[in-house]
C-alpha cells in the first residue's frame, strides 16, 4: 500500500512508516505468507509496545513430536511472531458491509495461522463478510521465552488486538466496511484475547500513536471458540485476569466441546458472567470434540458445523441482512 494513500485515510504524514505493506522484507522474516492479492498492514512502526523480547525469526514450529493431523490435515504453528501484523481478506463481488478480526489460537506460544486463521477467511469470505487476520505476538514453543499473555500477566497479545481494532476502523470506507459492524473471532488462547478485548476498549494499554488510537477498539460481537483461560473446572479467573463484564460488553457466541481438556468451564463461566451483565449472548455445548478443530468439517463431531450456528447469530443480532427464504 502506498504510504500517502494511507496516510491520507488517517489524517497524518507520519503514518506513512507505520503500517506500509513491505513485501520483500516480510518474505525474508517470516515462515508464513498469505496468498498473494491481499492487503498486509504492520501494526507497530518500530519496537511495539511491552516488548519482551523473541530473540528466534518467526518459524513453524511443527515437528514430527507435534504434527496431530486435523481431519486428516496438517497445520502450521508459527512461532517467534515479534513483528504483529494483519491481513485483510475481502469477500469476491460484493460484500455485506460486516468484518471479523480473526485471532488463532496457540496459548500465546505460536499461532495455528491457517487452521484458525486462513481457513476462517475462507468461510468468512463465503459469507460475504470481510475478514481481517490477526498475527499477534507470541514467543514460540521456548518455554524460557515469557508467553504474550493472557493479560495482565503480559499486555502483549491485547495491546495488538486494541491496534488492529483501531487500525480497521481507519480504513473502514476504504475497505468497504460498516463502522457498526466490526467483530472479532478468536480460538482457544484467541478465544481469551477476543473476551479480553470485549472488556478492555474504554482506554488503550499503550501510548496513543496516531490517529488509529482516535477509533474505538470495541468490537461490536464476538464469537468465542473454545477458550482457554477463563476457568478451570472448580474455579473462575475472571477476577484474577480482570475480565469484568458491563452492559457494554459486546453480544457474544460461545461455542465449546463438553470434552474439551481446556474445560468447558471456560465457556460457562464467561457465559454466566455476560448473563449477570445483561449482556446478550449464545452459548453452544456439544457432547464430543476436543480441543484444536478450528473449522475443518468432521462427521463424527456435530460440534465442526458451528459456522452455521454463527452465520444464524449474526442473522439474529442483525449484522447479517435477514437471511434468503
Amino acid at each position: 500500500m502506498r504510504c500517502t494513500r494511507l496516510a491520507a485515510t488517517l489524517g497524518i504524514a507520519a503514518i506513512c512508516g507505520l503500517v506500509s505493506f513491505a513485501p520483500q522484507s516480510l518474505a525474508q522474516e517470516s515462515a508464513w505468507q498469505p496468498a498473494p492479492g491481499h492487503i498486509t498492514l504492520d501494526l507497530w512502526p518500530g519496537t511495539p509496545p511491552d516488548a519482551s523480547g523473541i530473540p528466534a525469526p518467526e518459524v513453524d514450529t511443527t515437528n514430527p513430536k507435534n504434527n496431530n493431523l486435523i481431519a486428516g490435515k496438517p497445520l502450521i504453528r508459527l512461532g517467534n511472531v515479534s513483528r504483529p501484523t494483519l491481513t485483510l481478506y475481502g469477500p469476491k463481488g460484493k460484500g455485506t458491509g460486516a468484518a471479523v478480526v480473526v485471532f488463532p489460537g496457540g496459548g500465546y506460544r505460536i499461532l495455528a495461522i491457517d487452521l484458525e486463521g486462513t481457513e476462517v477467511c475462507d468461510w468468512l469470505n463465503k459469507a460475504g463478510i470481510a475478514c481481517i487476520l490477526v498475527k499477534y505476538r507470541v514467543p514460540g514453543a521456548d518455554s524460557k521465552v515469557p508467553s504474550t499473555g493472557p493479560y495482565p500477566s503480559s499486555k502483549e497479545a491485547l495491546d495488538d488486538a486494541q491496534r488492529a481494532l483501531g487500525i480497521v476502523r481507519a480504513h473502514a470506507a476504504e475497505w468497504q466496511i460498516d463502522l457498526k459492524r466490526i467483530g472479532v473471532l478468536g480460538f482457544s488462547a484467541g478465544g481469551h484475547l477476543a473476551a479480553a478485548l470485549s472488556t478492555h476498549y474504554e482506554r488503550r494499554l499503550y501510548t496513543p500513536i496516531d490517529a488509529a488510537e482516535q477509533q474505538s477498539c470495541r468490537p461490536d460481537f464476538a464469537v468465542i471458540v473454545y477458550p482457554g483461560y477463563l476457568a478451570d473446572t472448580d474455579q473462575s479467573f475472571l477476577d484474577k485476569l480482570d475480565i469484568h463484564p458491563t452492559a457494554d460488553t459486546p453480544p457474544s457466541f460461545i461455542v465449546q466441546a463438553e470434552d474439551d481438556p481446556v474445560h468447558i468451564e471456560n465457556s460457562t463461566t464467561y457465559f454466566l458472567a455476560l448473563k449477570r451483565a445483561k449482556v446478550p449472548a449464545e452459548l453452544h455445548i456439544y457432547a464430543e470434540g476436543g480441543h484444536g478443530y478450528g473449522l475443518r468439517p468432521q462427521a463424527k463431531w456435530p460440534v465442526t458445523t458451528w459456522p452455521r450456528s454463527v452465520e444464524s447469530w449474526l442473522h439474529t443480532i442483525h449484522v447479517l441482512g435477514a437471511p434468503k427464504p
